[in-house]
């Protein structure tokens, strides 16, 4: 039985695995990155990046990169999806006299930007965890091939069922009776479209559309389940999906059809919207002695506040920071080994329960306020309707905003 010894353990090779790798390396901390999958997994299509993930990514220095592959939006605008009329417009540029930054970016293009700048053979590539194992001061990670592999930390990105959160307690993600159809396309020469995010809000559905770059269109649609009437059987059927999505906006514009029927059926997925309870993130644990969640681990959210890519990447800069001051603190001369040992497992144990004090709010408010603002947005309600068209929509949209305007910090070494 092959057994290794690494310091810190990422697993889960998505956004945050890679990130928070990235954050340890730029500060001189090794880890590695156990992924489950043959290859790096560059499933979806793209992500809105808010305000706080440009910091975030400006932070681990591949933010100015990441930018010359992007557009940045300069407007959120708001249609009724019922009659195609604008109901809001906020100008992202200078809302409230502060700078707002948003862009789409393609997903393979962040992942392999984070992959490219990490030291070869940080990712563990067919590596699927079946356990972990308390051992005295350490954690043993068993492998599905039966390796074994002991270390001072485990840091759990593994996604919304993570094997990491559940062997800290935490309960599953619950089904929001929500979900999310996907699409991508990319257009021979320009598509013409301003750099905006366009949305449109009403019965039951959510859809939207921005651009990535000059040439790819991303879009979502999210619906109520017991409102829009879809068949579950359908969800992984392309020409059903399409069909639904061209059914739900015909009234909106030429334009968003143009789009859906442009779209090829291998650009479109659909996926279940869950969330993890708010409570179960503020009272559980979170983090343990020396493992912990980050990303979808800890707070899978619905994607109204575009805010789950956002905040992986602020988990990652953050709990890199903390572990960096606890692996960077300089030995005792003066005392044992087995001491040293245990001044540094004491280190470790507070720099994750810091992230833990740092995360644990942010996270439930993210979920909650994720929550509440698709319930509005998808409302047939006509009370809340009236109210979205008249009010809400606009108040929504600055939701979206204060969110996005929070600061990770900075590495210790950037």
């Amino acid at each position: 039985m092959e057994m290794i010894a690494e310091d810190i353990v990422i697993v889960g090779a998505g956004i945050a695995g890679l990130a928070t790798a990235l954050g340890l390396h730029r500060q001189g901390v090794r880890s590695i990155v156990l992924e489950s999958s043959e290859s790096l997994r560059a499933t979806g299509f793209a992500l809105g990046l808010w305000t706080n993930a440009w910091r975030a990514l400006d932070a681990l220095a591949i933010g100015d990169s990441l930018r010359q592959q992007s557009v940045q939006n300069n407007e959120f605008q708001v249609f009724s999806a019922d009659s195609g009329l604008p109901t809001a417009a906020i100008p992202l540029q200078a809302h409230k006299n502060q700078h707002f930054e948003s862009r789409c970016m393609r997903r393979k293009v962040l992942l392999e930007t984070l992959h490219k700048e990490l030291p070869k053979g940080t990712i563990r590539y067919s590596s699927k965890v079946v356990m972990i194992e308390e051992s005295g001061l350490f954690k043993l990670v068993h492998l599905a091939d039966g390796s074994i592999i002991r270390t001072k930390v485990v840091i759990g990105c593994d996604g919304v069922n993570s094997v990491v959160a559940k062997w800290l307690g935490l309960q599953n993600a619950v089904d929001s009776k929500r979900s999310a159809i996907r699409g991508f396309v990319e257009f021979p020469e320009k598509h013409g479209y301003e750099p905006k995010v366009y949305a449109f809000f009403g019965g039951g559905v959510r859809f939207g559309f921005l651009p990535c770059d000059e040439t790819g269109l991303y879009w979502f649609c999210t619906y109520n389940q017991s409102i829009a009437h879809f068949d579950e059987n359908a969800e992984q059927d392309p020409v059903k999906l399409k069909e639904f999505v061209l059914s739900k906006t015909r009234d909106v514009s030429k334009e968003v059809t143009g789009i859906l029927e442009r779209t090829p059926l291998d650009c479109i997925s659909s996926a279940k919207l869950k969330l993890r309870l708010p409570w179960n993130v503020l009272l559980g644990d979170i983090t343990r002695s020396n493992i912990c969640v980050a990303g979808d681990a800890l707070h899978p959210m619905t994607p109204d506040l575009g805010q789950g890519g956002c905040s992986a990447l602020e988990d990652s800069i953050i709990l890199s920071r903390c572990l960096a001051e606890a692996f960077l603190a300089k030995p005792r001369g003066d005392i044992a080994d087995d001491q040293n040992a245990n001044e540094e497992f004491n280190r470790i144990k507070k720099a994750l329960d810091k992230y833990a004090k740092e995360r644990r709010w942010r996270s439930a408010l993210l979920i909650t306020g994720a929550y509440l603002t698709g319930f509005i947005q998808e409302s047939n309600n006509k009370v809340i309707s009236f109210l979205r068209e008249k009010f809400l929509a606009r108040y929504t949209l600055r939701i979206v905003l204060s969110v996005a305007d929070f600061d990770c910090g900075k590495l210790l070494l950037s």
